[in-house]
């Protein structure tokens, strides 16, 4: 019960304290007198009832005034006392009350502070205890995010989720070159982001899979591979390594008889497109080197036998011969060389699994750009999964397509790709004339040149190393004639009893494999715990305080939390061109001039790079109503929506502290123990409003407030949620 209702029936009470007894002995006199006697009381109550209604008046405001001041001091000055202890207790250790109110509260209050000192001095020495504890385990652990940050190849470790545990900086350049037009404050790549914003969701599945059945075939810690492309046309190959479950767990899933279970996986990623181009390189060299020998033995050995024909001299005859036996033997043995190094040419490359479309893009692309062929794809699988060495046959297929170019003046090809059985097949069509099987057995044994360029592989060398074949032939009812390449398909695993990944709960910290140990977060639903959220805490500087009437976003800035941590590093910080002029007042306030805002990108530019940087997270804010307004106004002509939760700290506050009289961000600062560095800059108040959301976290707790609904509830039946923009 409130105290304002407690109040009410306080004084309902005492209006009948002091009517009751009065009206009552009214009533019985008048019961009791009769004639004369009774008529006498009724001429001196109607003299008198005036006067007494006034004393009574007076009386009962003198009691509702006393009743006032005792609920102030006793009722409310305790309840306020209760939630500064809550501060003092879940929130600001260092927080202490100011002793006020009648003696009891203030020797209530003094007593407080007296046990506060005590829990600091307790909790102190339990935690100098704890600090010295940990001091190797944090060291090992500081050694490994070294490891980890300065390691040169792109690391990312991820949960079963997909969220991204742990980063390094080649990892956060290796994905902006993936997906080039990321956001660069904050990206695709960031803790508690979703890898899947890099890499198809199929590709992970699939390597996933992989895993978990070699895991059970071999026990061991197997690996999985995969390769896929860029926008630009880029090969980047993937390593996948699982991440097994505690050892606790494991004990759990040996006893009952189940394999062992995967908590996450870590993705080393790896661009081999100039290591391909440098070995195609090489080929190219070592080819012409073999090319350019041979015509020079050939005109030696032609100048020889002009030689012994024209002079007749038995010792220049000798020389001749000899000299033409040493030409003879290194002639065979550059064959033999050459033979040998197109042979390790076969097997450079290791077959990995690729998916079926990436391949064919990457084939379309590479005839498109090496021979100004038009490439068109026309049926391809999406879910077909191909295991090649996919340098080698892209070549073979450029170089198809190059020899019909040549031969047939083919300016259009279609690209095809299905499945028939374990193998697939890989079709390059055209319109024109089919190919002759002599034709095509003499394109299989010469060196492939393409654009000028030639490798020491053959068509023969590239369908051996895939173990298929290839053949042409007519499609009568496309009308169309067709190369086809047999491939291998990569066979989906077969999952046994144990294969069911197991979901675990992951706690996500730059540097910390405890994530795993926690439930993934990707759902922000009301029956979410707050404290499993993922929050983007912004806030806005504008260039005044009415956005219906054309006032503009002049600097946007934004922090993320994921599982209660407050990542700084990973923010928005920007300045926006309002295009419109800035309202004086506001200048001494926020600080920003027109110089400084001129030239900036718009909000045009501006507002969907935030978007993105806030998906799937809940929005937090201090006073959302009046952001969230000038986000909403520009939603339709952007084309996005915002969709996402919100909660207001401001309302939040009103929840967990409904006697305190200040709800503004520096009063919630200061009574929460939070120094204020920056504020009226956007990422200045963006960041402070984080760290007062996290110190409410616990006191929403203790408020019964535990989940995203209960919080937007409660929030909502606060007076300040009617205030509107």
């Amino acid at each position: 019960m409130s105290a304002k209702v407690r109040f009410i029936l306080a004084v309902v009470m005492l209006l009948l304290v002091m009517t009751a007894p009065v009206a009552l002995t009214m009533v019985i006199a008048l019961h009791e007198l009769q004639g004369e006697e009774r008529t006498a009381f009724l001429v001196i109550l109607d003299r008198w009832l005036p006067v007494g209604l006034m004393f009574w008046m007076i009386a009962l405001l003198l009691g509702v005034q006393g009743l006032r001041i005792v609920f102030k001091q006793y009722v409310r000055g305790i309840s306020a006392l209760a939630e500064r202890l809550r501060v003092m207790i879940d929130a600001n250790r260092a927080y202490r009350i100011t002793p006020t109110g009648p003696p009891e509260v203030h020797a209530l209050a003094e007593a407080a502070n007296a046990l506060a000192d005590a829990r600091d001095a307790l909790q102190a020495d339990v935690e100098s205890r704890i600090a010295a504890a940990k001091a190797a385990t944090e060291e090992e652990r500081n050694r490994l995010a070294a490891l980890v940050a300065d390691l040169p190849m792109p690391v990312l470790v991820c949960n079963l989720d997909g969220r991204i545990l742990l980063y390094n900086n080649h990892a956060r350049l290796q994905v902006r070159a993936l997906v080039p037009d990321a956001h660069a404050g904050g990206g695709v790549i960031g803790l508690g982001r979703s890898i899947y914003g890099v890499f198809d969701r199929s590709l992970i599945g699939h390597a996933l899979e992989s895993l978990q059945h070699r895991l059970e075939r071999a026990g061991g810690r197997p690996l999985a591979h995969f390769i896929t492309t860029t926008r630009a046309g880029q090969l980047i190959r993937v390593q996948m390594a699982p991440v097994l479950s505690s050892a606790a767990h494991q004990d759990e899933v040996a006893e009952a008889g189940a394999q062992p279970g995967i908590a996450g996986y870590v993705l080393v990623m790896e661009n081999i497109t100039k290591q391909l181009e440098s070995g195609a390189h090489c080929d190219r060299t070592v080819q012409a080197l073999a090319d350019d020998t041979r015509a020079a033995l050939a005109g030696i050995r032609a100048s020889l036998h002009g030689l012994r024909g024209s002079v007749a001299l038995d010792e220049v005859q000798a020389i001749a011969d000899a000299i033409e036996d040493e030409i003879q033997i290194l002639t065979v043995r550059l064959n033999q060389s050459a033979q040998e190094y197109a042979n390790t040419l076969i097997g450079r490359w290791p077959l990995e699994d690729m998916l079926g479309a990436d391949l064919v893009t990457a084939v379309g692309r590479r005839i498109e750009k090496r021979l100004g062929l038009t490439a068109k794809i026309d049926d391809v699988a999406d879910d077909l999964w191909v295991r090649v060495d996919s340098y080698s046959l892209t070549q073979a297929m450029t170089f198809l397509a190059a020899k019909l170019d040549e031969s047939f003046g083919v300016r259009l090809v279609r690209l095809r790709l299905a499945r028939t059985g374990r193998m697939a097949q890989l079709e390059l069509h055209w319109a024109g004339t089919a190919v002759s099987t002599e034709t095509l057995l003499g394109w299989q044994l010469e060196p492939m040149t393409i654009a000028g360029e030639t490798t020491p592989l053959t068509l023969r060398d590239v369908t051996d190393r895939h173990g298929g074949q290839l053949s042409c032939g007519r499609s009568a009812a496309i009308q169309q004639s067709f190369f086809r390449i047999e491939i291998p398909a990569a066979v989906a695993q077969e999952s046994g009893e144990g294969a069911s990944l197991i979901q675990v709960e992951s706690r996500p910290e730059f540097y910390d494999f405890d994530l795993f140990h926690r439930a993934g977060e990707d759902r922000t639903s009301d029956d979410m715990p707050l404290a499993a959220l993922t929050y983007t805490v912004f806030d806005t500087e504008t260039t005044g305080l009415e956005p219906s009437a054309g006032d503009e976003i002049i600097q946007i800035g934004a922090v993320r939390i994921v599982n209660g941590r407050l990542l700084r590093h990973e923010n928005i910080d920007q300045l926006i061109d309002p295009q419109r002029p800035l309202r004086p007042e506001g200048i001494p306030i926020h600080g920003i001039t027109e110089e400084m805002v001129r030239g900036q990108p718009t909000i045009a530019s501006v507002l969907p790079q935030f978007h993105r940087f806030c998906e799937g997270t809940v929005l937090v804010a201090h006073n959302a109503a009046f952001d969230m307004r000038f986000l909403q106004l520009k939603e339709e002509k952007l084309g996005i929506r915002f969709t996402q939760p919100v909660l207001d700290t401001l309302l939040l506050s009103a929840v967990i502290h409904p006697n305190q009289e200040s709800h503004k961000l520096e009063a919630i600062a200061e009574r929460l123990g939070i120094t204020i560095i920056g504020r009226h800059t956007a990422l200045g108040d963006a960041i402070v409003t984080a760290e007062v959301f996290l110190r409410m976290l616990p006191l929403l707790a203790d408020k019964g407030i535990h989940t995203l609904g209960q919080a937007r509830a409660a929030a909502e039946k606060t007076y300040y949620a009617r205030v509107k923009y």
